[in-house]
């Protein structure tokens, strides 16, 4: 279960950003926490919140992302 922490930037973690994100700011940054954790931000906003997803639910939506599990979101 992901938790969202309020708490800002994160002091002394180097957030990334995959090389395919594409200019327009719609990006989400990752970094891999102590505690065993992905946190995942908005990349426009740094100082923001983010969620501390665990290691084993992340890896399973990158694997599921990979292999095109998802539905195609229906925008409105």
């Amino acid at each position: 279960m992901a938790s969202n922490r309020g708490d800002g930037a994160t002091p002394g973690v180097a957030w990334w950003k995959s090389s395919y994100s594409g200019g327009e700011g719609d990006c989400v940054e990752v970094v891999r926490l102590a505690s065993r954790a992905v946190g995942v931000r908005d990349s426009k906003r740094a100082l923001g919140p983010h969620l501390d997803v665990p290691v084993e639910g992340w890896r399973a939506f990158i694997l599921g992302a990979q292999s095109h599990n998802f539905e195609p979101v229906q925008r409105r």
